[in-house]
């Protein structure tokens, strides 16, 4: 009988042993509570938890990948959007974690869909098109300080995609088109308006030399003249002739 209750004691206190001893990764970290009351924060390797008085609760310290679900969003000029996202947050205080908020994953993705409509919310579609990297890092500050009280560290924060109506895509089609006819017409009046003062310079040039215009009209009859299936009839001034040696002597 004596035997059996040494036996027995023995069971017992390699089970007490077995279960009082945990080993924690090297990103693991325990929150452990002594008769309910928070005590210390053990890890990694081994530790000691003794069992009814003190009970852990496991962080993870890795960074953490969430997705942001789908959220249909309000442009400032009225336009709906179908946006979702990416955030990468880690625990850097695991105290707070466990203590200061119930299911810190939750209330992180949470409080995620609440900033992301309230800052795109705020921005029009052109912005929110053109300007993504700047929401991101608006997205991230804000998001950041808002679940530094709960012992976490937003470390980014990416627009995934963003979905527009099959009307709204036809009228930004339309709308990039029109504009890229207005440059077109932009470039080719700034090309008329180049030429224009071009032309205006080369005339004021030939009004001060005479015999500049005369080269400029012979080199014309030239280029005129290489066309041979054409007949062609045009005026000789008297005073061009006389300006080259040619004309005939007056008495």
């Amino acid at each position: 009988m004596v035997i059996n209750l040494s036996l027995v004691l023995l069971v017992m206190l390699i089970a007490f042993l077995v279960s009082a001893i945990r080993i924690l990764r090297e990103y693991e970290r325990a929150v452990v509570f002594l008769l309910g009351r928070f005590y210390t924060v053990k890890g990694p390797g081994l530790i000691i938890i003794i069992p009814i008085l003190q009970q852990m609760v496991k962080v993870d310290l890795r960074t953490i990948v969430m997705d942001v679900p789908t959220q249909d969003v309000i442009s400032r000029d009225n336009v709906s959007v179908k946006v979702s996202a990416i955030v990468f947050f880690r625990v850097i205080d695991p105290e707070k974690a466990v203590i200061q908020v119930e299911h810190y994953y939750n209330a992180t993705s949470q409080m995620a869909q609440t900033t992301l409509r309230s800052v795109l919310g705020q921005h029009e579609l052109d912005a929110m098109l053109a300007e993504r990297d700047k929401l991101n890092v608006a997205i991230q500050a804000i998001l950041d300080q808002q679940t530094e009280s709960w012992g976490i560290k937003v470390t980014n924060v990416e627009i995934k995609q963003m979905d527009l109506n099959e009307t709204m895509i036809r009228a930004i089609a339309r709308q990039a088109e029109a504009e890229r006819e207005r440059r077109a017409k932009v470039i080719h009046a700034e090309g008329e308006l180049q030429a224009s003062q071009k032309l205006v310079e080369a005339a004021q040039t030939l009004a001060q030399s005479p015999r500049a215009i005369q080269l400029r009209y012979l080199q014309t009859l030239t280029e005129i003249a290489g066309d041979k299936s054409n007949t062609i009839v045009f005026p000789l001034p008297i005073d061009m002739l006389e300006s080259i040696g040619i004309g005939a002597k007056r008495d």
